[in-house]
Protein backbone atom coordinates (compact mmCIF):
# COMPACT_ATOMS: atom_id res chain seq x y z
CA UNK A 1 0.00 0.00 0.00
CA UNK A 2 2.92 2.33 0.59
CA UNK A 3 3.81 2.28 -3.10
CA UNK A 4 0.24 3.18 -4.03
CA UNK A 5 0.16 6.12 -1.63
CA UNK A 6 3.29 7.54 -3.23
CA UNK A 7 1.91 7.45 -6.80
CA UNK A 8 0.13 10.85 -6.79
CA UNK A 9 3.20 12.55 -5.37
CA UNK A 10 5.42 10.97 -8.01
CA UNK A 11 3.01 12.06 -10.76
CA UNK A 12 3.30 15.66 -9.59
CA UNK A 13 7.05 15.61 -10.17
CA UNK A 14 6.44 15.63 -13.93
CA UNK A 15 4.28 17.57 -16.34
CA UNK A 16 2.13 14.98 -18.10
CA UNK A 17 0.85 15.67 -21.61
CA UNK A 18 -1.99 13.47 -22.89
CA UNK A 19 -1.94 12.81 -26.63
CA UNK A 20 -5.16 11.31 -28.06
CA UNK A 21 -4.48 10.50 -31.74
CA UNK A 22 -5.43 7.77 -34.24
CA UNK A 23 -2.34 5.55 -33.99
CA UNK A 24 -3.84 2.61 -35.90
CA UNK A 25 -5.69 2.27 -39.19
CA UNK A 26 -5.35 4.50 -42.24
CA UNK A 27 -4.92 7.72 -40.23
CA UNK A 28 -1.83 6.43 -38.42
CA UNK A 29 0.46 7.37 -41.34
CA UNK A 30 -0.22 11.03 -40.50
CA UNK A 31 -0.66 10.78 -36.73
CA UNK A 32 2.48 8.79 -35.95
CA UNK A 33 4.54 11.71 -37.38
CA UNK A 34 2.48 14.18 -35.32
CA UNK A 35 3.21 12.16 -32.20
CA UNK A 36 6.91 12.23 -33.10
CA UNK A 37 6.72 16.02 -33.31
CA UNK A 38 5.24 16.12 -29.80
CA UNK A 39 7.88 13.73 -28.48
CA UNK A 40 10.70 15.60 -30.22
CA UNK A 41 9.78 18.93 -28.62
CA UNK A 42 9.39 17.26 -25.22
CA UNK A 43 12.86 15.73 -25.53
CA UNK A 44 14.32 19.11 -26.45
CA UNK A 45 12.74 20.69 -23.37
CA UNK A 46 13.80 17.86 -21.07
CA UNK A 47 17.38 18.15 -22.32
CA UNK A 48 17.30 21.77 -21.15
CA UNK A 49 15.91 20.93 -17.72
CA UNK A 50 12.24 20.62 -18.53
CA UNK A 51 9.46 23.13 -18.03
CA UNK A 52 9.10 25.12 -14.80
CA UNK A 53 11.81 22.85 -13.44
CA UNK A 54 9.86 19.66 -14.20
CA UNK A 55 10.44 17.00 -16.81
CA UNK A 56 7.75 16.40 -19.41
CA UNK A 57 6.16 12.99 -19.87
CA UNK A 58 4.12 12.16 -22.99
CA UNK A 59 1.17 9.81 -22.52
CA UNK A 60 -0.23 8.76 -25.90
CA UNK A 61 -3.48 6.90 -26.55
CA UNK A 62 -4.97 5.52 -29.78
CA UNK A 63 -8.27 7.27 -30.55
CA UNK A 64 -8.81 5.02 -33.61
CA UNK A 65 -10.18 8.04 -35.56
CA UNK A 66 -13.53 7.49 -33.83
CA UNK A 67 -15.11 10.35 -31.86
CA UNK A 68 -16.53 8.05 -29.20
CA UNK A 69 -13.12 6.42 -28.65
CA UNK A 70 -11.41 9.83 -28.66
CA UNK A 71 -13.80 10.97 -25.93
CA UNK A 72 -13.16 7.81 -23.90
CA UNK A 73 -9.36 8.04 -24.05
CA UNK A 74 -9.37 11.82 -23.46
CA UNK A 75 -11.45 11.36 -20.34
CA UNK A 76 -9.19 8.51 -19.23
CA UNK A 77 -6.09 10.64 -19.76
CA UNK A 78 -7.49 13.45 -17.62
CA UNK A 79 -9.18 11.45 -14.86
CA UNK A 80 -7.04 8.33 -14.54
CA UNK A 81 -3.68 9.38 -15.93
CA UNK A 82 -3.99 12.86 -14.46
CA UNK A 83 -2.42 14.63 -17.41
CA UNK A 84 -2.02 18.39 -17.14
CA UNK A 85 -2.95 19.15 -20.75
CA UNK A 86 -4.14 17.49 -23.95
CA UNK A 87 -2.30 17.82 -27.28
CA UNK A 88 -3.91 15.90 -30.11
CA UNK A 89 -7.04 14.87 -32.06
CA UNK A 90 -6.96 14.46 -35.83
CA UNK A 91 -10.35 14.28 -37.52
CA UNK A 92 -13.07 16.91 -37.54
CA UNK A 93 -15.33 14.44 -35.75
CA UNK A 94 -12.82 13.82 -32.95
CA UNK A 95 -11.86 17.45 -32.34
CA UNK A 96 -15.24 18.92 -31.34
CA UNK A 97 -16.04 15.80 -29.26
CA UNK A 98 -12.80 16.02 -27.26
CA UNK A 99 -13.23 19.79 -26.98
CA UNK A 100 -16.30 19.13 -24.84
CA UNK A 101 -14.23 16.91 -22.52
CA UNK A 102 -11.61 19.67 -22.23
CA UNK A 103 -14.34 22.17 -21.37
CA UNK A 104 -15.95 19.83 -18.84
CA UNK A 105 -12.62 19.20 -17.08
CA UNK A 106 -11.18 22.71 -17.55
CA UNK A 107 -8.11 21.27 -19.27
CA UNK A 108 -6.37 23.00 -22.18
CA UNK A 109 -6.61 21.10 -25.47
CA UNK A 110 -4.19 21.95 -28.28
CA UNK A 111 -6.05 20.58 -31.31
CA UNK A 112 -3.48 19.41 -33.86
CA UNK A 113 -5.53 18.14 -36.80
CA UNK A 114 -9.23 19.05 -36.95
CA UNK A 115 -9.99 21.68 -39.61
CA UNK A 116 -13.74 22.08 -39.29
CA UNK A 117 -14.72 25.67 -38.57
CA UNK A 118 -17.17 24.31 -36.00
CA UNK A 119 -14.35 23.57 -33.54
CA UNK A 120 -13.78 27.25 -32.74
CA UNK A 121 -17.05 28.75 -33.99
CA UNK A 122 -18.47 31.38 -31.60
CA UNK A 123 -21.17 29.02 -30.32
CA UNK A 124 -18.62 26.25 -29.60
CA UNK A 125 -15.66 28.30 -28.38
CA UNK A 126 -14.62 28.04 -24.73
CA UNK A 127 -11.43 28.96 -22.83
CA UNK A 128 -9.78 25.54 -23.09
CA UNK A 129 -9.68 24.72 -26.82
CA UNK A 130 -6.93 26.07 -29.11
CA UNK A 131 -6.41 25.06 -32.73
CA UNK A 132 -2.92 24.56 -34.13
CA UNK A 133 -4.07 23.26 -37.53
CA UNK A 134 -5.42 25.32 -40.40
CA UNK A 135 -9.20 25.51 -40.70
CA UNK A 136 -11.73 25.03 -43.46
CA UNK A 137 -12.08 28.78 -44.03
CA UNK A 138 -8.41 29.39 -44.75
CA UNK A 139 -7.89 26.14 -46.66
CA UNK A 140 -11.06 26.49 -48.74
CA UNK A 141 -10.36 30.11 -49.63
CA UNK A 142 -6.74 29.38 -50.55
CA UNK A 143 -7.83 26.53 -52.83
CA UNK A 144 -10.45 28.76 -54.45
CA UNK A 145 -7.88 31.50 -55.07
CA UNK A 146 -5.61 28.93 -56.72
CA UNK A 147 -8.35 27.48 -58.95
CA UNK A 148 -9.62 30.94 -59.88
CA UNK A 149 -6.37 31.38 -61.85
CA UNK A 150 -7.24 28.46 -64.13
CA UNK A 151 -9.05 28.74 -67.46
CA UNK A 152 -11.99 26.60 -66.40
CA UNK A 153 -15.72 27.30 -66.00
CA UNK A 154 -17.14 23.87 -65.01
CA UNK A 155 -16.11 22.81 -61.51
CA UNK A 156 -17.06 19.84 -59.32
CA UNK A 157 -16.33 18.86 -55.73
CA UNK A 158 -15.87 15.57 -53.90
CA UNK A 159 -15.64 15.36 -50.12
CA UNK A 160 -16.64 13.05 -47.27
CA UNK A 161 -20.09 13.68 -45.84
CA UNK A 162 -19.07 14.97 -42.41
CA UNK A 163 -18.04 18.25 -40.79
CA UNK A 164 -14.68 18.80 -42.50
CA UNK A 165 -15.95 17.91 -45.95
CA UNK A 166 -19.17 19.89 -45.65
CA UNK A 167 -17.52 22.99 -44.18
CA UNK A 168 -14.60 22.96 -46.59
CA UNK A 169 -16.72 22.62 -49.72
CA UNK A 170 -19.10 25.35 -48.56
CA UNK A 171 -16.22 27.81 -48.06
CA UNK A 172 -14.49 26.82 -51.30
CA UNK A 173 -17.62 27.24 -53.44
CA UNK A 174 -18.57 30.59 -51.86
CA UNK A 175 -15.09 32.05 -52.32
CA UNK A 176 -14.68 30.66 -55.85
CA UNK A 177 -17.98 32.22 -56.94
CA UNK A 178 -16.88 35.51 -55.39
CA UNK A 179 -13.60 35.46 -57.34
CA UNK A 180 -15.03 33.96 -60.54
CA UNK A 181 -18.80 34.52 -60.93
CA UNK A 182 -18.62 32.83 -64.35
CA UNK A 183 -17.79 29.43 -62.86
CA UNK A 184 -20.54 26.81 -62.52
CA UNK A 185 -20.60 24.01 -59.95
CA UNK A 186 -21.70 21.09 -62.12
CA UNK A 187 -21.45 18.20 -59.67
CA UNK A 188 -20.92 17.43 -55.98
CA UNK A 189 -20.18 13.96 -54.60
CA UNK A 190 -20.42 13.02 -50.90
CA UNK A 191 -18.91 9.59 -50.12
CA UNK A 192 -18.77 8.30 -46.56
CA UNK A 193 -15.62 9.15 -44.64
CA UNK A 194 -14.77 5.43 -44.53
CA UNK A 195 -15.81 4.66 -48.12
CA UNK A 196 -14.01 1.70 -49.69
CA UNK A 197 -15.51 1.77 -53.19
CA UNK A 198 -15.29 5.16 -54.90
CA UNK A 199 -16.24 3.80 -58.34
CA UNK A 200 -19.86 5.07 -58.36
CA UNK A 201 -18.80 8.52 -57.17
CA UNK A 202 -15.98 8.80 -59.70
CA UNK A 203 -18.16 7.52 -62.55
CA UNK A 204 -20.97 9.94 -61.74
CA UNK A 205 -18.55 12.86 -61.52
CA UNK A 206 -16.90 12.03 -64.84
CA UNK A 207 -20.36 11.96 -66.45
CA UNK A 208 -20.94 15.57 -65.39
CA UNK A 209 -17.84 16.55 -67.42
CA UNK A 210 -16.22 19.02 -65.03
CA UNK A 211 -13.05 20.82 -66.13
CA UNK A 212 -11.65 20.94 -62.58
CA UNK A 213 -12.34 19.30 -59.21
CA UNK A 214 -11.82 20.34 -55.60
CA UNK A 215 -11.30 17.32 -53.32
CA UNK A 216 -11.30 16.83 -49.55
CA UNK A 217 -10.76 13.06 -49.56
CA UNK A 218 -9.17 12.76 -46.14
CA UNK A 219 -8.33 10.69 -43.10
CA UNK A 220 -6.12 8.19 -44.90
CA UNK A 221 -8.58 7.62 -47.76
CA UNK A 222 -6.74 9.49 -50.53
CA UNK A 223 -4.53 6.51 -51.36
CA UNK A 224 -7.40 4.09 -52.20
CA UNK A 225 -9.32 6.90 -53.91
CA UNK A 226 -6.37 7.81 -56.14
CA UNK A 227 -5.73 4.19 -57.10
CA UNK A 228 -9.35 3.69 -58.11
CA UNK A 229 -9.52 7.05 -59.90
CA UNK A 230 -6.37 6.23 -61.88
CA UNK A 231 -7.93 3.00 -63.11
CA UNK A 232 -10.99 4.89 -64.34
CA UNK A 233 -9.04 7.58 -66.18
CA UNK A 234 -10.45 10.24 -63.86
CA UNK A 235 -7.40 12.50 -63.53
CA UNK A 236 -6.62 12.23 -67.25
CA UNK A 237 -10.18 13.34 -68.10
CA UNK A 238 -9.58 16.44 -65.96
CA UNK A 239 -6.19 17.19 -67.51
CA UNK A 240 -4.98 16.97 -63.89
CA UNK A 241 -7.02 20.08 -62.95
CA UNK A 242 -7.58 18.59 -59.51
CA UNK A 243 -6.83 20.15 -56.12
CA UNK A 244 -6.37 17.62 -53.31
CA UNK A 245 -6.54 19.22 -49.87
CA UNK A 246 -6.59 17.30 -46.57
CA UNK A 247 -3.67 14.84 -46.89
CA UNK A 248 -3.61 14.50 -50.69
CA UNK A 249 -0.49 16.65 -51.10
CA UNK A 250 1.34 15.50 -47.98
CA UNK A 251 4.68 13.71 -48.11
CA UNK A 252 2.97 10.71 -46.51
CA UNK A 253 0.51 10.34 -49.42
CA UNK A 254 3.09 11.12 -52.10
CA UNK A 255 5.43 8.51 -50.64
CA UNK A 256 2.69 5.93 -50.04
CA UNK A 257 1.40 6.04 -53.61
CA UNK A 258 4.83 6.43 -55.22
CA UNK A 259 4.62 5.64 -58.93
CA UNK A 260 0.82 5.41 -58.64
CA UNK A 261 0.50 9.03 -57.50
CA UNK A 262 -1.39 11.12 -60.12
CA UNK A 263 1.50 13.36 -61.13
CA UNK A 264 0.29 16.77 -62.31
CA UNK A 265 -2.50 17.30 -59.79
CA UNK A 266 -2.29 20.03 -57.15
CA UNK A 267 -2.17 19.62 -53.41
CA UNK A 268 -1.30 21.25 -50.11
CA UNK A 269 0.66 20.25 -47.05
CA UNK A 270 1.71 21.65 -43.68
CA UNK A 271 5.36 21.22 -44.54
CA UNK A 272 7.68 19.71 -47.15
CA UNK A 273 11.35 18.84 -47.02
CA UNK A 274 11.86 20.66 -50.34
CA UNK A 275 10.14 23.86 -49.14
CA UNK A 276 12.53 26.82 -49.11
CA UNK A 277 11.05 29.92 -47.42
CA UNK A 278 11.93 33.23 -49.05
CA UNK A 279 12.71 35.01 -45.78
CA UNK A 280 16.34 34.17 -44.83
CA UNK A 281 15.60 33.92 -41.10
CA UNK A 282 12.62 31.63 -41.66
CA UNK A 283 14.62 29.60 -44.18
CA UNK A 284 17.32 28.98 -41.56
CA UNK A 285 14.78 28.10 -38.86
CA UNK A 286 13.05 25.69 -41.22
CA UNK A 287 16.32 24.11 -42.33
CA UNK A 288 17.43 23.68 -38.71
CA UNK A 289 14.06 22.11 -37.86
CA UNK A 290 14.32 19.62 -40.73
CA UNK A 291 17.81 18.65 -39.61
CA UNK A 292 16.48 17.91 -36.13
CA UNK A 293 13.57 15.91 -37.58
CA UNK A 294 15.94 13.82 -39.70
CA UNK A 295 18.04 13.06 -36.63
CA UNK A 296 15.03 12.24 -34.45
CA UNK A 297 13.10 10.15 -36.99
CA UNK A 298 16.09 8.78 -38.92
CA UNK A 299 14.24 9.56 -42.16
CA UNK A 300 15.99 11.19 -45.12
CA UNK A 301 12.67 12.62 -46.34
CA UNK A 302 10.81 13.84 -43.23
CA UNK A 303 7.04 13.49 -43.03
CA UNK A 304 4.96 16.64 -43.35
CA UNK A 305 2.91 16.21 -40.17
CA UNK A 306 5.80 16.26 -37.66
CA UNK A 307 5.65 20.05 -37.56
CA UNK A 308 2.04 20.01 -36.31
CA UNK A 309 2.91 18.11 -33.14
CA UNK A 310 6.00 20.26 -32.69
CA UNK A 311 4.02 23.52 -32.95
CA UNK A 312 1.36 22.27 -30.56
CA UNK A 313 4.02 21.64 -27.93
CA UNK A 314 5.85 24.89 -28.68
CA UNK A 315 2.78 27.05 -28.08
CA UNK A 316 1.66 25.12 -25.02
CA UNK A 317 5.13 25.22 -23.45
CA UNK A 318 5.66 28.92 -24.10
CA UNK A 319 2.23 29.67 -22.62
CA UNK A 320 3.10 27.65 -19.51
CA UNK A 321 6.30 29.68 -19.17
CA UNK A 322 4.45 32.94 -19.68
CA UNK A 323 1.80 32.00 -17.11
CA UNK A 324 4.44 30.50 -14.80
CA UNK A 325 1.77 28.00 -13.92
CA UNK A 326 0.23 24.64 -14.85
CA UNK A 327 -3.25 25.96 -14.14
CA UNK A 328 -5.20 25.62 -17.40
CA UNK A 329 -7.11 28.85 -16.84
CA UNK A 330 -3.85 30.81 -16.56
CA UNK A 331 -2.28 28.93 -19.49
CA UNK A 332 -5.38 29.67 -21.58
CA UNK A 333 -5.02 33.38 -20.88
CA UNK A 334 -1.33 33.22 -21.81
CA UNK A 335 -2.06 31.46 -25.11
CA UNK A 336 -4.43 34.16 -26.35
CA UNK A 337 -2.53 36.48 -28.67
CA UNK A 338 0.74 34.58 -28.22
CA UNK A 339 3.11 35.24 -31.15
CA UNK A 340 6.17 33.04 -31.65
CA UNK A 341 8.93 32.48 -34.17
CA UNK A 342 8.39 28.95 -35.46
CA UNK A 343 9.98 26.68 -38.10
CA UNK A 344 7.29 28.02 -40.46
CA UNK A 345 7.78 31.69 -39.59
CA UNK A 346 6.12 34.07 -37.14
CA UNK A 347 2.64 32.80 -36.17
CA UNK A 348 0.03 34.11 -33.74
CA UNK A 349 -2.57 32.29 -31.69
CA UNK A 350 -5.42 34.72 -32.20
CA UNK A 351 -7.24 35.76 -29.04
CA UNK A 352 -10.67 36.16 -30.62
CA UNK A 353 -11.03 32.62 -31.97
CA UNK A 354 -8.07 30.77 -30.42
CA UNK A 355 -6.87 29.83 -33.91
CA UNK A 356 -3.25 29.82 -35.04
CA UNK A 357 -2.49 31.89 -38.16
CA UNK A 358 -1.31 28.71 -39.85
CA UNK A 359 -0.59 28.83 -43.56
CA UNK A 360 0.13 25.86 -45.81
CA UNK A 361 2.41 25.02 -48.71
CA UNK A 362 0.81 24.40 -52.11
CA UNK A 363 2.13 23.02 -55.37
CA UNK A 364 1.79 20.68 -58.33
CA UNK A 365 3.00 17.10 -58.01
CA UNK A 366 5.91 16.21 -60.24
CA UNK A 367 8.87 13.90 -60.51
CA UNK A 368 12.17 15.50 -59.49
CA UNK A 369 15.72 14.23 -59.61
CA UNK A 370 17.07 12.10 -56.74
CA UNK A 371 13.74 11.75 -54.86
CA UNK A 372 12.14 8.28 -55.11
CA UNK A 373 8.54 9.59 -55.15
CA UNK A 374 6.71 12.66 -56.51
CA UNK A 375 6.85 15.96 -54.63
CA UNK A 376 5.05 19.29 -54.79
CA UNK A 377 7.21 21.56 -56.92
CA UNK A 378 7.51 24.50 -57.11
CA UNK A 379 6.08 25.25 -53.69
CA UNK A 380 4.05 28.34 -52.84
CA UNK A 381 3.37 29.23 -49.21
CA UNK A 382 -0.09 30.81 -48.82
CA UNK A 383 -0.35 32.89 -45.66
CA UNK A 384 -3.55 32.19 -43.73
CA UNK A 385 -3.82 35.53 -41.94
CA UNK A 386 -5.43 37.51 -44.83
CA UNK A 387 -7.95 34.70 -45.40
CA UNK A 388 -9.23 34.32 -41.85
CA UNK A 389 -11.89 37.04 -41.56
Amino acid sequence: MAALSLAPAVAQEKIRIGVPLPLSGTSAQFCEPMLKGVQMYAEELNAKGGLLGKKIEIVARDSKAKPEEAVRVARELIVRERVNFLVGTFTSAEGPAVSEIAKENKTVLMALGPKTDRLTAPEALHPYVFRVSANTTTEGRAAAALMARWKVTRVATIAPDFAYGQDGVKVFVAHLKKLRPDIQIVDQQWPKITESDYTPFITAQKAAKPEAVFSIICCGQFTPFAKQANGLGYFKALNNNFIAVAEGGSIESLRSLGAEYPVGIWGNSYDAFNYKPQDPAVAKAHSDFLAKVRTFTKEQYPASWVVSGYLGMQYLSEAVKKANSLDSSKVSAALKGLTLDTPMGKLTMRAKDQQLTRGMVWGQAKIVKDVPFPVLDPIEYIDAAPLMD
